[in-house]
């Protein structure tokens, strides 16, 4: 039986979704690759859905019938779908302004882990206390979604007031600021797209 931290170890490289792949590009059933592979289909699939990991000599019999080398297990696989999770748990929360003495909103990444974002997507909270943010400008687009509370968006100049449940959709190279509006605190989901390195 192995550790939990050689299963994790094991896990991150998806071994058993890649055979998957490699058989169903075939159009090959389990039955066909425990005839090309030596193994039983009913061990192929515990493999494919992880619930137990291949022995390299195993995982060589497989690699074999698909024409692909071990190494094809063990690297990142370029054409997979990107996908990152940022748990609730692990989100660090910043100042807008960290150097300010007064009370500003405060932001949370909520996709920090993923490489090569084409959008960055921010949970912003506005205490009753906080102080309008600074105007600022950068390429692309923002899109805003009110969670709670009333939120002020000043761009270019034209004052937008939204409440729980609004969305604003907006070129973001304006000048751009927000204001929490009436008494409670305010909730909002901010996307903006990348910026290009």
């Amino acid at each position: 039986m192995l550790s939990d931290t050689l299963t994790e170890g094991l896990e991150q490289y998806e071994i058993g979704w890649k055979i998957r792949s490699l058989r169903l590009k075939k159009s090959m059933a389990l039955t066909q690759l425990g005839e090309h592979s030596g193994l039983s289909p009913a061990m192929l699939s515990k493999i494919e859905r992880g619930q137990i990991f291949p022995t390299l000599p195993t995982l060589l019999r497989i690699a074999m019938v698909f024409g692909v080398g071990l190494e094809h297990f063990f690297v990142e696989d370029e054409k997979r779908p990107v996908m990152a999770v940022t748990r609730k748990k692990d989100r660090m929360k910043f100042p807008e302004q960290p150097e300010s003495e007064g009370e500003t909103y405060s932001f949370e990444s909520l996709n920090f882990p993923a490489t090569d974002r084409i959008i960055e997507g921010y949970l912003a909270e506005f205490s009753p206390g906080s102080a309008p943010s600074t105007p600022h400008r950068h390429d692309g687009v923002e899109l805003v979604y009110i969670i709670k509370g009333q939120l002020i968006i000043d761009i270019d100049g034209e004052e937008q007031a939204l409440d729980e449940g609004d969305a604003i959709y907006f070129d973001s190279s304006a000048p751009h600021s927000y204001r929490r509006d009436g008494r409670a605190a305010c909730t909002a989901m901010i996307i903006v797209t990348a910026s290009e390195e």
